[in-house]
């Protein structure tokens, strides 16, 4: 009777503890749909992936993607705190619309997505760097402007600007304006993120010259050996009329230090305390994302099979985001 009594009540504490242990497990709270922005370049579209899958399989979210690009979302994150997240927002590029949301209170920043920040400018080839020696900065192109001309404009260097809607795009027209490069300059639509990563791969496969905005950590970067030009030093007071599509008299600028955050809105605290834990320690080594980039890039991979392939091949990082039993959950999802 005591040996029963005894197994009963090892069975009765293991129930309990299981019971615990399943009360504790990290879940999804009451956030009910989190809503995630995938944005139209390779590794912000990759990062919702990744995060989606995380939150989805490891907390049992009903976690969504929706479309988003830099100034439009954090307008949206703003205003109506939608989405909930934004893996990759790069403040430096909507610093007037991320200074808003500081002073509202609505949206905060839960990590720095890239562990060495993130870098923007215009960006040459490694040749013309080693061929032109003479270009080294922004503030020598207007009298260089004959090494960039094209063809089907032979009079005027050819400059290739941010695709529209991206926060680096009045950042780039007010610095164009700012140098005076107009007279010799003709700043050329990229059109979209496809359009202009398929310039560049052109010039680069012909060996023609190339400059225009882009951004790293990419596959691009180093698939092609870019090399970004260099600028005056950062200005504040400047650098805040440039990212000021209304800016009515730019002045030169360097660009603003890469901040990009794991953007969220402040209720998902309450909402879905696991979760923000989980964003708060969303983290990737700049070198190990452009590994990874260049990977999908060079086998044609969605964003979604990126993002599968960094949580297959790359344990070592996201592992660390989260608890053991949600990482089970991610790697049994696979």
């Amino acid at each position: 009777m005591k040996t029963t009594l005894k197994l009963t009540a090892a069975a009765l504490l293991a129930a309990m503890s299981l019971a615990s242990t399943s009360a504790q497990a990290a879940d999804c709270g009451t956030a009910g749909t989190v809503t995630i922005a995938e944005m139209t370049w390779l590794s912000a579209g990759t990062l919702a992936h990744v995060a989606q899958k995380i939150m989805a399989s490891g907390y049992d979210c009903d976690a969504q993607l929706i479309p988003g690009d830099t100034v439009p979302t954090a307008t949206s994150m703003l205003t109506k705190d939608q989405p909930d997240v934004a893996p990759e927002l790069w403040v430096s590029t909507a610093q007037s619309i991320w200074d808003e949301m500081q002073t509202k209170g609505n949206v905060y920043k839960a990590s720095d997505i890239f562990a060495s920040g993130g870098e923007e400018g215009w960006w040459i080839p490694d040749y013309v760097a080693a061929e032109h020696p003479e270009i080294k900065t922004i503030e020598d192109l207007k009298a260089n402007w004959a090494v960039f001309a094209d063809a089907s404009n032979p009079e005027k260097g050819r400059l290739y600007g941010c695709p529209p809607g991206w926060g680096c795009e009045p950042i780039t027209n007010n610095l164009f304006k700012a140098l005076g490069l107009a007279d010799t300059w003709e700043l050329f639509p990229s059109g979209s993120g496809e359009t202009l990563k398929a310039s560049i791969a052109k010039a680069v496969s012909r060996k023609e010259a190339f400059i225009g905005y882009y951004w790293g950590p990419t596959d691009v970067i180093g698939k092609y050996n870019m090399v970004r030009m260099a600028t005056p030093p950062f200005d504040a007071e400047n650098y805040k009329c440039l990212v000021d599509i209304n800016c009515a008299d730019p002045k030169v600028s360097g660009w603003a230090n890469g901040e990009v955050a794991v953007a969220v809105v402040t209720s998902l605290k309450t909402r879905a305390p696991d979760v923000a834990e989980f964003l708060s320690k969303m983290q990737v080594p700049n070198d190990d994302i452009s590994a990874v980039l260049a990977w999908g890039d060079d086998n044609g991979a969605t964003t979604d099979e990126v993002a599968t392939y960094f949580l297959k091949n790359y344990e070592a990082i996201w592992t660390t985001w989260v608890p053991a039993d949600v990482a089970d959950k991610v790697r049994a999802s696979l």
